[in-house]
């Protein structure tokens, strides 16, 4: 007995002496990678992945995350790229759809406190781009070009009229609004700081991007244009698998309402600086600060199935010119480049971001009110036409 209590105190002493320290010395020296990791982690959920650029070579590991570039256009790079990964006194004339369960809606609740400063958000407003990748539209705006087709092409083909008809009829939807990541929201207020604990995501659809979307359909309703709002959340539980549920249920609708001809998927953006600082893209109209919005128009390098991608250019610029006509300054340029975003289904398929995660609720509510406001405009006057 007594030599196994030796045996044991010896363990102990060994244990104590060499085994522990050599343990936290190891988590030492990998904690910061580690720390890089769960960073990037929140980021993806965040849908930002601009950290900071350090290398660390901490027990033989290396990590580097890229700075923005800066120069004309800084404001695109400095956002992440859209993930798609496969995996009454008057008649309403919107059309019911499938609505998110309770259960669903429960899942992301919208803070109810958000005052820890953890970060400074800085109000921008992004006027007029100069650069090789840029040129103006006749009507109004900019549209910048990130592919191989050149400018002056794309410039004829900005000049050309939309190629669907506007018309509708009663009962038959024309327009179909929706959000293939449905969770994204905006800031309480314009404060100038944020609380990271708040990842700008909520189930809660008065304070996201279908709201936004509301404000879209709201406007059309009162023009008396038939429409479609999907607000089911696509980006749950998978974000990445978004776009695979967003066009499953738009496919479904196109098939059940052909009458449908523009597709308008609705989101925000999140435009970061290196050092952390969000950026709130805005302007003012009517004496009331606005959100920026930027129109993403997809083209097709020959491999990704949208053979008609142009069709939705020509209405991407007959929308941004009405915008910028409307309502000078609300817009960023058009963003024409090798995206998919579903914009095969239609050839009014386009997508939109509403300012960014910068932004309040009240400036991206109020932008949402323009985008229907403008986007009735133009359908009536084409379908007066």
């Amino acid at each position: 007995m007594d030599r196994r209590r030796t045996a044991l105190r010896s363990l102990g002493v060994i244990f104590a002496a060499f085994v522990l320290p050599l343990a936290v010395w190891g988590f030492s020296e990998i904690a910061p990678a580690l720390s890089y990791a769960a960073a990037g982690s929140a980021g993806l959920a965040l849908g930002v992945m601009h950290l900071p650029q350090q290398e660390s070579s901490q027990a033989g590991l290396k990590l580097y995350v890229s700075a923005p570039p800066s120069g004309s256009g800084w404001d695109i790079e400095a956002a992440p790229e859209e993930v798609q990964e496969h995996l009454p006194e008057a008649e309403p004339v919107g059309i019911e759809s499938a609505k998110p369960s309770a259960e669903v809606l429960a899942q992301i609740p919208y803070p109810e406190s958000q005052d820890s400063r953890d970060g400074v958000i800085e109000k921008m407003n992004f006027g007029h781009y100069e650069g090789s990748q840029y040129f103006d539209l006749d009507g109004g705006g900019q549209v910048r070009n990130c592919t191989s087709r050149s400018n002056q092409e794309l410039y004829e083909e900005s000049g050309k009229d939309i190629d669907f008809s506007l018309d509708y009829e009663k009962g038959e939807p024309l327009v179909l609004i929706y959000h293939t990541h449905a969770t994204e929201s905006f800031e309480p207020g314009d404060r100038g700081f944020y609380d990271n604990s708040f990842l700008s995501k909520t189930t809660d659809p008065a304070k996201s991007v279908i709201e936004v979307g509301n404000r879209i359909c709201a406007e059309l309703e009162k023009a008396g244009i038939p429409y479609i709002h999907d607000t089911l959340i696509h980006d749950l539980p998978s974000y990445n698998a978004a776009y695979d549920s967003s066009r499953k249920t738009v496919k479904e609708l196109l098939a059940e309402y052909p009458s449908v001809r523009i597709v308008l998927d609705i989101h925000r953006d999140a435009i970061q600086r290196q050092d952390g600082t969000r950026l709130m893209p805005v302007t003012e109209v009517d004496g009331r600060e606005a959100a920026q919005i930027m129109i993403i128009s997809g083209c097709d390098d020959g491999t990704m199935g949208m053979p008609e991608h142009i069709k939705n250019f020509h209405f991407a610029c007959a929308l941004q010119s009405r915008f910028e006509s409307s309502y000078e300054g609300i817009t960023r340029p058009i963003l024409f480049d090798y995206r998919h975003y579903n914009q095969d289904l239609t050839t009014g398929s386009l997508l939109i971001e509403v300012g960014s995660h910068g932004n309040s609720l009240e400036q991206a509510f109020y932008s949402g009110e323009l985008i229907g406001r403008t986007l009735a405009e133009l359908i009536s006057e084409g379908n007066a036409g």
